[in-house]
């Protein structure tokens, strides 16, 4: 039921970019595995075998110290409505931290510019597999909206807060690895 391709073809591009959420799992050498939902407007595909998403402060920055240890990273989207099917994007990360040029580039050329006022820096996946299956185990969900949480946080935060808490929340992951982010903009790009 599975099948491999080498490239996000057309069809798979339209049919992950149709769905609500789509899903970052990583992990490196001796961490723990890291899964997380995000919200599939801050996903971009770039190329065949490129994508980036828009990473926003959070609880925690796993992805990133995973990515920094040489970890590998995987995207996976799953109909949760329609025909069933599960894709999953198998690559490798680096990490464009906000305030750095390559991050500036990226937001303006994909992102239009729009930058949240909780976003943390961009991920980009340069994809060597890409993989459908079935999904006929996923459950059938109707999507009600997004949840404006995470914003109002960052609005409460506002920006010199949301650099204190990513220098003492986001500056290590839950195994001590270092995450490549102060709190303060980077300039050098993570990986």
């Amino acid at each position: 039921m599975a099948r491999q391709f080498p490239t996000i073809e057309p069809a798979l591009r339209d049919f992950l970019l149709n769905q609500h959420v789509f899903f970052v799992a990583s992990a490196a050498p001796g961490s723990r595995v890291n899964v997380s939902p995000r919200e599939i407007g801050a996903l971009r595909v770039l190329g065949p075998n490129r994508v980036a998403y828009l990473d926003q402060t959070g609880s925690g920055n796993e992805t990133a110290a995973h990515i920094l240890a040489g970890g590998g990273i995987t995207i996976m989207a799953c109909a949760f409505s329609g025909a069933p099917r599960i894709l999953r994007l198998y690559g490798k990360g680096r990490v464009l931290p906000r305030g750095g040029a390559a991050y500036a580039a990226m937001l303006d050329e994909h992102f239009g510019g729009d930058e949240p006022l909780g976003a943390r820096q961009i991920v980009v996946v340069d994809v060597d597999l890409v993989q459908t299956s079935c999904g006929y185990g996923v459950p059938l969900f109707d999507h009600r909206g997004e949840r404006p949480n995470l914003a109002r946080w960052a609005e409460a935060k506002g920006e010199a807060g949301l650099e204190a808490y990513r220098r003492e929340k986001n500056a290590a992951s839950l195994d001590g690895l270092p995450t490549g982010l102060t709190g303060t903009a980077e300039t050098a790009e993570i990986a």
